[in-house]
């Protein structure tokens, strides 16, 4: 089990995985492959007040080992997610994180006094981190800017706020620290990198924008990076996000700190996938010899115990 402590008292989750917002639709797009309700919490796409259309096609290409795409936050707006989207998810049984975005701060504001108090729904991620919209970058690359937005949303609602922050800054723990001390509840890192493909033959970009949002296995090693520089910065909990295909690669982000995952691109490939990943991760706790996930949480040394201490990292 794992928890997020919150004004309310605690989110209290049966395990650490949930879907990634935007990867999941509103769950009915899953009920055919597994019971959305399989998820610990469902992160449904991002609501924003108004509709969305989104940015113009192709939206999205494959790329080694990863996925680009450039949805630009298409979305039924705030009032048809309360009327025909948020009955479903609610269906499923389990706690809601709705993932918030908006053009200025009053638009997220609105979002959430809307949603608050709906049954299940425990919290809000707040996406401050989206490379395919100006407002989403605006937001996520100033520390303080992330902070205003904490503040304004946080007497609005005493369930649970996670904030999500892009990699595409030079100090991703200073955005961190900025949302935990502002309120924030928690953090989920990372969003996706900001990235390209072009078609040398026509000399015109793959998707229908100049850039989009890179995501899948190929992004883990920097999202691993980043979560322990996360990890390492602030005291709530972390989840992480970024190229999750296997129980494997949920151990490797507990080893540097977090304490739940979202899974995202991965649910293209296998969208049946959450169950064997679940029977593998007690698998592997048991025969590491752990009683727990928070049993190994944050066991990874950074490779001190190897080297001389003149050559020590300063903690």
């Amino acid at each position: 089990s794992v928890q997020i402590p919150c004004p309310r008292g605690s989110l209290d989750l049966n395990h650490p995985v949930l879907p990634a917002s935007g990867t999941f639709g509103y769950g009915e797009e899953f009920e055919p492959f597994l019971p959305p309700g399989t998820f610990s919490a469902i992160v449904p796409k991002s609501i924003s007040v108004e509709v969305r259309k989104g940015n113009p096609p192709p939206r999205a290409v494959e790329t080694p080992a990863g996925l680009l795409n450039s949805i630009g936050l298409q979305n039924p707006g705030l009032d048809q997610f309360l009327d025909s989207y948020l009955p479903t998810l609610q269906s499923y049984g389990v706690p809601i994180l709705v993932n918030v975005v908006g053009r200025t701060i009053e638009e997220y504001c609105t979002v959430v006094e809307a949603v608050e108090g709906q049954p299940l729904v425990e919290g809000y991620e707040l996406n401050v981190s989206c490379p395919n919209v100006t407002e989403g970058l605006r937001f996520g690359l100033d520390p303080e800017a992330t902070a205003t937005l904490i503040r304004a949303v946080r007497p609005l609602t005493d369930g649970v706020l996670m904030a999500k922050l892009t990699p595409n800054v030079t100090n991703v723990a200073e955005q961190a620290i900025a949302a935990e001390e502002s309120g924030a509840d928690s953090i989920s890192v990372i969003n996706t990198l900001r990235a390209m493909a072009v078609d040398w033959r026509t000399g015109e970009s793959r998707i229908g924008t100049e850039t989009g949002g890179l995501s899948g296995p190929a992004i883990r090693p920097i999202a691993l990076r980043m979560a322990m520089e996360v990890c390492r910065a602030v005291k709530v909990p972390v989840c992480a996000i970024g190229g999750i295909t296997c129980a494997e690669d949920i151990l490797e982000f507990v080893s540097v700190g977090a304490s739940l995952v979202q899974v995202g691109t991965h649910l293209y490939r296998e969208p049946t996938c959450l169950p064997g990943i679940l029977a593998e991760l007690r698998e592997l706790l048991t025969s590491g010899g752990f009683s727990s996930l928070e049993a190994m949480r944050g066991n990874f040394d950074g490779g001190r115990d190897r080297l001389p201490d003149r050559e020590r990292p300063v903690p």
